[in-house]
C-alpha cells in the first residue's frame, strides 16, 4: 500500500470528544500541564522499550541513550517533545489515541458537575495525557515509529481536537514519537526557552530520562551567535536532574518534589495528604516511596479496575499496577517500589508465587499501617478527617482480607455512635471501651442503611434508657466488617438487633417472665396468624417505646447481606426473623383484650409490618398493608 493510499481520516470516540471538550473548557487555569503530561509519556516509552529490550536487545538498533528532546520555534509558534522510546504502530495509535480505554469512562462523564474548578480536579484523577495537548494547541501533529519496525511502518498523526483526526503511513529514520504543538492564538508565551525551562523544571524534574533542550549561544552584546558559514551556534541542555527521585537520599528531597513526583506517578493534580519514603538494605534491598491521595478517584469501587504500586529493579521500569504488591484494601495507593533482588524479566506471573514479593508486600503494608497511625495521632487530625472521608469504606475491607493485621487496622477505624449527635464517623474502638460502664463485656452496634435509619431503630430504645452506647453501622461494608471482626481487644462485637440481650437486672427478667405468663394466648395466636413469616413470636427486653421490632438469631443472614449478596449474583438464603412485642406498650395491651379473629389478625400483621419498615426490610403486601390502616382509621 502507497503512502498516499494509507491515509485516512476518522472519528473520535464519542466519549474521547467529550473528554477534550472537558480539557479545552476545564484546564484553563492549569494549561502548562500540558508539557508535564506529554513529558512524561515520553518517559513511561522509554522505560517501556527498556523493559522489552531486556528480551529482545535488537529493540535497541544500536542506539540504547534514552532521552526526551524538548524543541520549539518562536517564529512558527510549535512546541516539539520527541523521544527515542517504544514508539507505536498504526494500531496502536487508533487504540490509545483515539479512544479512552477506560472501563470508567462513563462513569466519569456521568460525574462531571459543570462546576469548572471540580471539574478540574476530576479530570486529574482521570488522567488526561496526550490529550491535554489541545489545551494551548489547536492543532497537533504525532509522527511514531515502532520500536523494531522498518523505517516506511511509521504513522503521522493528525488533528484540531473537535471531532476527528487524520493517519497515514509515513517514513521516520528512528523510532520513538514526535508531538508537535501548533500554538493557538494566545499561547505563544509557550515557544520560549525561560518558560519550557521552569516548566520542565518544576513537573518533570524528578524524570530519570534526561530531557534535553537545543539553546543558541549568546554573543556578549545577547545576539544568536553564528557559525563561519552564518549558521546559528547551538548546544544540547539537560534541563531536568535525570535522576531516579526515590533513589536519592531523603534530606535532599523537598516537599514539592516529592509531591511533583507523586502528581506524575498517580496522574492526579491534588497534593498527596502524606507520603512515606524508605530504603531497606541488608538481606533483601529495596526502596519504597508510598503516598496517599487527598482524593478518592471516581473509580475507587470499580472492582475491575487495575490499580497497585510501580515496580522497579535496579532503577528499571518493570510494570504499572503491580497488583501483587499492595493488598486491595490499600488499593489507593500510589508510588514506587524498586527491588535490587527480583530478576529483571518478572512478570505478573511469576509475582504471584515470588517470596521476595511476598516479604516486600508485608513489610510494606506495615509502612502504610504505620503512616496512617502517625497521620491519626497528630495533633491536627484534619488530614486524617480528610483521609477517612476518601478512603475510610476500603480501609474497612482491611479485617476482612488482612488476617495477620485486623487488629492493627481495626485501631484505625472511626464509626458512628449515639455518643455523637451528628452522623460523623470519629468514635474508635478504643474511645468506645474507654467510655464502658463497669459490668459490660461487649460492644454493640447496629447496621442500618443510613444515620437517620439506625439512630431511629427501635432495637436503642433500652440502650438509650439504660445510658449505654450503641455504634452505628450504615456503610454497605459494614456487614461484612462485623461479619469478620467479631471482637477487639477481648470484648465481642454484638448486634443489638441479634439475638437475646443480657443486660437487664433481675427486677426486669421477673417482670419478663410475669408478662411472658401473661401473654402466652396471645403469643400463640399471633404465632399462627404469621405462621411462615417468622420464625417465633417473644416479648421483647429491647423496647420501651415501640410497639414491635424485628430480630434476628445470632448467625442468620440480615437483609442487607442478602441485598449485598443478590446485587452480585449469588444465592441468599432467606431468614425469618423473630418478632419481638412491647407487652408495655398500649397496642400490644389491646391484642389481650380483642375477641374478633379478623381485627386481632389486622393487629398482629401491622405490629409485623411496622417492624419491617423500622427494620428497612421491603413490604411483601404493601397494599395490604394500606388497607389494614385505613380499615383502622375508619374504625
Amino acid at each position: 500500500m502507497s503512502v498516499e493510499a494509507s491515509k485516512e481520516t476518522l472519528e473520535f470516540q464519542t466519549e474521547a470528544r467529550q473528554i477534550l471538550h472537558l480539557m479545552t473548557h476545564s484546564l484553563y487555569s492549569n494549561k502548562e500541564i500540558f508539557l508535564r503530561e506529554l513529558v512524561s509519556n515520553a518517559s513511561d516509552a522509554c522505560d517501556k522499550l527498556r523493559f522489552e529490550a531486556l528480551a529482545d536487545d535488537s529493540l535497541y538498533d544500536g542506539d540504547s541513550e534514552l532521552s526526551i528532546q524538548v524543541d520549539f520555534d518562536e517564529e512558527a509558534k510549535t512546541i516539539t517533545i520527541s523521544d527515542n522510546g517504544i514508539g507505536m504502530s498504526r494500531q496502536e495509535v487508533i487504540d490509545n489515541v483515539g479512544t479512552i480505554a477506560s472501563s470508567g469512562t462513563k462513569k466519569f462523564l456521568e460525574a462531571m458537575s459543570g462546576d469548572q474548578a471540580k471539574d478540574a480536579q476530576m479530570i486529574g484523577q482521570f488522567g488526561v495525557g496526550f490529550y491535554s495537548s489541545f489545551i494551548v494547541a489547536d492543532k497537533v501533529t504525532m509522527e511514531t515509529r515502532r520500536a523494531g519496525a522498518a523505517a516506511d511502518e511509521a504513522v503521522r498523526w493528525e488533528s484540531d481536537g473537535e471531532g476527528s483526526f487524520s493517519l497515514e503511513n509515513i517514513e521516520k529514520d528512528s523510532r520513538g514519537t514526535k508531538v508537535i504543538l501548533h500554538l493557538k492564538e494566545g499561547e505563544a508565551e509557550f515557544a520560549s526557552p525561560y518558560r519550557l525551562k521552569a516548566i520542565i523544571k518544576q513537573y518533570s524534574d524528578h524524570i530519570s530520562i534526561p530531557v534535553m533542550m537545543t539553546e543558541q549561544e549568546m554573543d556578549e552584546e545577547g545576539n544568536p551567535k553564528k557559525d563561519d558559514d552564518g549558521n546559528v551556534v547551538t548546544n544540547e541542555e539537560r534541563v531536568n536532574s535525570a535522576s531516579a527521585l526515590w533513589a536519592r537520599d531523603k534530606a535532599d528531597i523537598t516537599d514539592e518534589e516529592y509531591g511533583e513526583f507523586y502528581k506524575h506517578v498517580s496522574l492526579d493534580f491534588a497534593d498527596p495528604l502524606t507520603w512515606i519514603h524508605s530504603k531497606v538494605e541488608g538481606n533483601q534491598s529495596y526502596t519504597s516511596l508510598l503516598y496517599v491521595p487527598t482524593n478518592p478517584p471516581f473509580d475507587l469501587f470499580d472492582r475491575e479496575h487495575k490499580r497497585g504500586v510501580k515496580l522497579y529493579v535496579k532503577r528499571i521500569f518493570i510494570m504499572d499496577d503491580a497488583e501483587h504488591l499492595m493488598p486491595n484494601y490499600l488499593r489507593f495507593i500510589k508510588g514506587v517500589i524498586d527491588s535490587d533482588d527480583l530478576p529483571l524479566n518478572v512478570s505478573r506471573e511469576i509475582l504471584q508465587q515470588n517470596k521476595v514479593i511476598d516479604r516486600i508486600r508485608g513489610a510494606s503494608v506495615k509502612k502504610v499501617l504505620g503512616m496512617l497511625e502517625s497521620l491519626k495521632k497528630d495533633d491536627d487530625k484534619e488530614k486524617y478527617e480528610t483521609f477517612w472521608k476518601s478512603f475510610g469504606q476500603v480501609l474497612k475491607e482491611g479485617p476482612i482480607e488482612d488476617m495477620a493485621n485486623k487488629e492493627r487496622i481495626a485501631k484505625l477505624l472511626w464509626f458512628a455512635s449515639t455518643h455523637n449527635d451528628s452522623d460523623e464517623q470519629n468514635v474508635t474502638l478504643d474511645e468506645y471501651i474507654s467510655r464502658m460502664p463497669e459490668g459490660q463485656d461487649k460492644i454493640y452496634y447496629i447496621i442500618a442503611d443510613n444515620y437517620t435509619a439506625a439512630k431511629n431503630s427501635p432495637h436503642l430504645e433500652v440502650f438509650k434508657k439504660k445510658g449505654i452506647e450503641v455504634l452505628l453501622l450504615t456503610d454497605r461494608v459494614d456487614e461484612w466488617l462485623v461479619s469478620h471482626l467479631t471482637e477487639f481487644d477481648g470484648k465481642k462485637l454484638q448486634s443489638v438487633a441479634r439475638g437475646t440481650l443480657d443486660i437487664d437486672e433481675e427486677e426486669d427478667k421477673k417482670e419478663l417472665e410475669e408478662a411472658e405468663k401473661a401473654y402466652s394466648s396471645v403469643i400463640e395466636h399471633a404465632s399462627k396468624v404469621l405462621e411462615g413469616k417468622i420464625k417465633e413470636i417473644r416479648l421483647s427486653q429491647r423496647l420501651t417505646d415501640s410497639p414491635s421490632c424485628l430480630v434476628l438469631e445470632e448467625h442468620d443472614m440480615s437483609p442487607q447481606m442478602q441485598q449485598i449478596m443478590e446485587a452480585a449474583g449469588q444465592y441468599a438464603p432467606k431468614s425469618q426473623p423473630v418478632l419481638e412485642l412491647n407487652a408495655e406498650h398500649n397496642l400490644v395491651k389491646k391484642l389481650n383484650d380483642i375477641t374478633d379473629d379478623d381485627l386481632f389478625e389486622d393487629y398482629t400483621h401491622l405490629l409485623f409490618e411496622q417492624a419491617q419498615l423500622a427494620a428497612g426490610a421491603p413490604l411483601e403486601d404493601a397494599a395490604g398493608f394500606v388497607k389494614r390502616v385505613n380499615k383502622l382509621l375508619e374504625k
